[in-house]
């Protein structure tokens, strides 16, 4: 098995605009309340106090996709990890606006965050539109690589899902080559409108609706751990 931590990155800038005063405000009150722990191992009933399904978003943008699973499903336990301080207010911003109390935010690398939860306790991880790192020589810098699945597979529940979603063309034939090599996800698609219509309970990005704009397919992989 790969050793994830031989991929380590973060998924974008720390920091983008300056902050106005009442999004700095979220960072200095809210976060503190509802970030991850910042050592030790992590379970259910430390982040939220009570044992309830968790699933985690890495690289969550702006928050919407975040934001709306919370919603529609309050007994679960939801972990967005994004290193980006503009992203994490706009979450901030979402949770605050929504009376969002299953959501914890780490703002730093998803990976430190999923090594600490014990092994089957996902019940989904969701990666969508992550940083594509287009060149070849930058190829093992993509989350979609043996490490880092290897730990994302280990965290999930027999029959969890992991579901992945990109615009970008390269990393949507990467992504399949390195998922058809593995034997521990099977695909949940079809036909080509599975992975080319985005389902129901799958709220829509901003990414997504620039991509749009910008004439660019969005491609929806679905994959159940075995």
């Amino acid at each position: 098995m790969n050793d994830p931590t031989t991929i380590r990155r973060l998924y974008g800038r720390r920091q983008g605009h300056a902050l106005r005063a009442g999004q700095a405000a979220l960072v200095e009150e809210l976060l503190p309340r509802i970030a991850v722990p910042a050592d030790g191992p992590l379970d259910a009933l430390r982040l939220f106090g009570d044992e309830r399904a968790l699933q985690v978003e890495i690289g969550f943008g702006a928050g919407e996709h975040l934001a709306g699973q919370a919603t529609a499903a309050p007994d679960t336990g939801f972990i967005g990890c994004e290193p980006f301080l503009n992203g994490v207010v706009g979450a901030l911003g979402h949770v605050r606006d929504g009376a969002l109390d299953n959501v914890r935010i780490h703002m730093g690398d998803a990976l430190e965050v999923i090594e600490r939860l014990p092994d089957e306790s996902l019940t989904r991880v969701y990666l969508l539109h992550p940083d594509p790192w287009p060149k070849a020589r930058h190829a093992k810098r993509r989350m979609m690589n043996h490490g880092p699945l290897d730990l994302i597979a280990a965290k999930l529940r027999p029959g969890a899902e992991f579901r992945l979603g990109t615009d970008d063309p390269t990393y949507c034939r990467w992504s399949m080559m390195v998922m058809n090599q593995r034997r521990d996800f099977v695909w949940q698609a079809g036909t080509a409108r599975d992975f080319l219509e985005r389902p129901a309970d799958w709220p829509e990005t901003r990414y997504e609706r620039k991509a749009r704009r910008q004439g660019h397919e969005v491609w929806y992989f679905r994959y159940i751990r075995i």
